[in-house]
């Protein structure tokens, strides 16, 4: 087998020489793999500085610069920040998607002109020989050609938990782990072809998580986007006819003031401030998270869980700490043989001991001082091994040899299937140790007359946290799925350990490809062993065409398409780099017990955005209706850019900082922007009608425009508080010192000179006081009317989407 393998490629002894390596080198035929960035950085910023909505500001900040009027040119700031935020945002989860790499090892041994030699992973050619030992990490994609009881655990790339036997000819695949014996292969695939990088690059394609909050701002920001073009032409046209008419108006100069009172019509309709808060929110959420432990890899992933309505588990590491232990042994006959305790000490004890054998050690001690007469190694294929310490005669310490393994494969007959398969139904692993007078054969086949002398069973170590978390989801209306490459009944017993209604595992083998099928079988069972990678990744994408927000966790790479497909992925710190590189939250500290925590947190960004929302949207829907009706009854805009700017900030844009970060337990109901747009719309009118009305009483009374500007600006300063206290109740707390510190603020603006004289306010005639205090009387009266009618219909609203859910 080995030198049909290498035959016209290297000498099984020497490996490739030097000129071999150089040729492979130059081929390009090397290990060295870099996948290409899943986003530029000149893409990400060419994605947030050249939008439609900057250009808007833009174009409207250098027409101020220009004219001279560089105090209305305030809103700049804002656009500054968002763009600035957006692209942080977007390099985080680049840098996360550059770091990804399934391979560990830093460095590999191989064999080179007849000496063997450690090289960089990256330094490995076509047709190296690679020298595995255990603890290795295989660094490419080879062919075993000499094996000495050489396993390898490939858990991380196809979750089976077994480590595998391999033997000459056999495949190794990069990425996985040589737990014990030693071999040598030679490398048939390297570099974009090898297993490890593709299952790499198919997890890095670069995708943002999905959230409610960013699609819907970004949904009315391509409305206002939309309707900015022809309204400004619409308030241009009406400005330039209200100041004289066109020819008049050029001639004068007075086009400056046209343009100027557009861009502040044109400008008041974009939620500036918006997209600013919402990202503050996430950032401030995900801070908060860190200090618990949980590493946020994406800022919109805070809100992301508080929508999750189903949730995947991977058992090893999540429900499990990926540790065994040995839980008890059953004695199968009222004597045993002499010295079976210090066999399963010795057994502990050895040094190439897999990770179940070494867990005896913990409970018997003083192994078998003597050394034995024959041994045969524990395979994964035949699930036994063996050790012989000679007989009676020649005075050894425990006579006889010794089986350890799997009861179905060291007893055939079946004699121990009932008991066994009563152990394993709880969950537990179950071996046999038995012994025989007869010596072992050099045949490595089990020796005659065997007699069973104990049952042994191993649990894995059930996260002390993890009952506590599934219940919580369960009271949230969170359906939980298991999805494991374990053994399925093995799987669910753990499940039901951990307080899931799991009555029986379903085996994945049996799993139908059609995704609707699959939906349905999905929502049959709640356990499903034996799950390929492949499959994982198909089960999170069936339920999320059946209408289900899913979220999945897991440790290895045969996990991470599947956390890279779900609509939230959680890695635990343990885990596999690739998979904690796609995962939008990492649990730093692996407590399952942080994602309630995490949901809280989502809930809080969720409730107090929309709350948010409804004060920003608010203004863009009375600018929107303003430029309108001012444009069709062609009126002069009655505000100035820097009027609107500095009542903006402090009726909306600072307390909405401070209203934004409060707690908020409110429970998540899809339907965000349709409810904040059911108040924002109406009021937003209202508002726009009764300025208008007020403009045109103005005007019909003889008030100077200065005076006019000032009741707007009075009017629309009364009304924006009296939004922003409706929006904030129950007012108690901090909404107290907020909202009054908002009023204080405002009458400053109102009362300082060199502040008066920056916003072009004047006093108020007696007239002027009496329209701005009728207007705002009845403009609040009827937001109350609307906030009223508002509250019942968000009530039925969320009832029928908590019964649709249900």
């Amino acid at each position: 087998m080995a030198s049909e393998t290498i035959v016209g490629t290297t000498d099984a002894v020497r490996g490739l020489s030097a000129a071999d390596v150089a040729e492979r080198v130059a081929d390009g035929r090397t290990n060295a793999f870099r996948q290409d960035a899943s986003r530029s950085v000149g893409s990400i910023i060419r994605a947030n500085v050249l939008t439609l909505f900057n250009g808007i500001i833009a174009a409207c900040f250098l027409v101020l610069l220009l004219l001279g009027r560089w105090q209305d040119a305030l809103f700049g700031l804002s656009a500054i920040a968002n763009t600035v935020i957006g692209s942080v945002q977007e390099f985080r989860a680049k840098a996360a998607l550059d770091r990804l790499a399934v391979l560990h090892a830093p460095n590999a041994r191989v064999l080179r002109d007849g000496s063997e030699t450690s090289i960089a992973v990256a330094d490995v050619v076509m047709d190296d020989l690679l020298v595995l030992r255990a603890g290795d990490q295989v660094p490419a994609d080879a062919r075993v050609l000499v094996a000495g009881h050489l396993q390898l655990d490939e858990s991380l790339l196809t979750g089976e938990a077994d480590a595998i036997d391999k033997a000459p000819g056999d495949e190794v695949l990069s990425g996985s782990v040589v737990v014990a014996g030693e071999g040598t292969a030679q490398v048939d695939r390297v570099g974009a072809d090898s297993f490890a990088n593709k299952l790499s690059a198919q997890a890095k394609k670069f995708s943002l998580v999905a959230s409610e909050l960013r699609s819907s701002i970004d949904r009315v920001l391509r409305w206002v986007t939309w309707v900015v073009g022809p309204i400004a032409v619409l308030v241009f046209n009406a400005q330039v006819i209200a100041l004289g008419g066109w020819a008049d108006t050029f001639s004068s100069g007075a086009w400056r003031q046209a343009a100027v009172n557009t861009i502040a019509a044109v400008v008041a309709m974009i939620p500036l401030g918006l997209v600013l808060m919402t990202s503050i929110a996430f950032a401030v959420g995900a801070v908060k998270l860190a200090r618990q432990q949980v590493l946020v890899q994406e800022l919109a992933a805070v809100e992301g869980l508080a929508r999750v309505d189903l949730i995947c588990l991977d058992k090893t590491g999540t429900l499990t700490e990926g540790d065994i232990e040995f839980d008890a042994e059953h004695l199968l006959s009222d004597e045993q043989p002499a010295g079976w305790r210090s066999v399963l000490a010795w057994y502990g004890a050895e040094p190439d001991a897999n990770a179940t054998a070494r867990c005896l050690v913990t409970d018997y001690a003083n192994p078998v001082a003597t050394a034995p007469t024959g041994r045969i190694p524990f395979s994964s294929a035949r699930k036994w091994s063996a050790v012989s310490f000679g007989d009676v005669a020649t005075g050894a310490e425990a006579p006889g040899s010794w089986v350890l393994g799997g009861p179905e494969m060291v007893f055939p007959d079946d004699r121990l299937s009932a008991r066994s398969a009563e152990l394993a139904a709880s969950g537990r692993r179950t071996l046999v140790l038995a012994r025989s007078a007869e010596p072992l054969s050099h045949d490595e086949v089990l020796p005659a007359d065997l007699e069973p002398v104990a049952l042994l069973t191993f649990r894995e170590r059930i996260r002390s946290d993890a009952a506590e978390t599934l219940r919580y989801f369960a009271e949230q209306g969170v359906g939980v799925r298991v999805i494991s490459g374990d053994n399925p009944q093995t799987v669910a017993a753990i499940a039901r350990q951990v307080g899931l209604d799991a009555p029986d595992g379903f085996d994945a083998r049996s799993l139908p490809d059609d995704p609707d099928e699959l939906a349905r079988v999905l929502e049959q069972h709640v356990v499903f062993g034996r799950v390929t990678p492949d499959q994982k990744k198909a089960i999170v994408v069936a339920l999320k065409r059946a209408g289900h927000t899913v979220a999945m966790t897991g440790d290895g790479v045969n996990d991470a398409l599947a956390i890279k497909e779900a609509d939230m992925g959680i890695a635990m710190e343990s885990g596999a780099a690739a998979t904690k590189a796609v995962a939008r939250i990492v649990l730093l500290d692996g407590r399952f017990s942080h994602l309630p925590s995490v949901v809280a947190e989502g809930r809080q960004v969720i409730a107090n955005i929309e709350r948010v929302s409804m004060l920003f949207l608010t203004k863009t829907a009375y600018a929107t209706a303003l430029a309108v009706l001012f444009g069709a009854f062609l009126l002069e805009f009655p505000f100035l850019p820097r009027q609107l700017s500095i009542i903006d900030g402090l009726t909306i844009g600072l307390p909405s900082f401070f209203l934004a970060l409060m707690p908020n337990k409110r429970r998540y109901i899809p339907g965000f922007l349709a409810r904040s747009l059911s108040f924002a719309a109406p009021a937003g009118a209202v508002i726009a009608l009764m300025l208008l009305a007020y403009s045109w009483s103005a005007t019909q009374a003889g008030i100077p425009e200065a005076e006019l500007r000032t009741g707007s600006t009075l009017i629309l300063t009364i009304v924006g508080l009296w939004v922003l206290i409706v929006l904030s109740r129950p007012i108690d707390g901090w909404k107290i010192l907020i909202i009054g510190s908002m009023m204080v603020g405002l009458i400053l603006v109102y009362s300082v000179p060199i502040a008066r004289t920056f916003l072009v306010l004047v006093d108020p005639s007696i007239v002027t006081a009496a329209l701005v205090l009728f207007y705002s009387v009845v403009t609040i009266g009827l937001i109350e009317i609307i906030r009223f009618v508002h509250r019942r219909f968000v009530r039925r609203s969320e009832q029928r989407a908590l019964s649709t859910r249900r």
